[in-house]
C-alpha cells in the first residue's frame, strides 16, 4: 500500500566559531532561507556536539533537520 505523500530529509550540522558563546541568528537565518528556497522546510533543531575542522574534539553546535515532499 503507497502513502499519498513521500517525503525526503536533509541534516545540516551549524556551529559557531570556538570564540564566545553567543549564537550569531544572523547566519542562521540565511541557512535557514537558502534551504527553503530550494524546498525544504525547517523539521527540527536540535543541540548537539558538532565534531570541528580542527582536532579530534566537538564544539556545541545545532543539527538542522529540513523536510520536503519528494519529487
Amino acid at each position: 500500500m503507497s502513502h499519498a505523500y513521500s517525503y525526503e530529509y536533509k541534516v545540516v550540522s551549524f556551529r559557531e566559531s570556538l570564540i564566545g558563546d553567543a549564537l550569531d541568528s544572523g547566519k542562521l537565518e540565511k541557512v535557514l532561507n537558502k534551504h527553503a528556497e530550494d524546498g525544504w522546510a525547517l523539521k527540527a533543531i536540535t543541540s548537539a556536539d558538532v565534531k570541528g575542522r580542527i582536532g579530534p574534539g566537538a564544539v556545541e553546535g545545532l543539527l538542522l533537520t529540513f523536510e520536503r515532499p519528494r519529487a
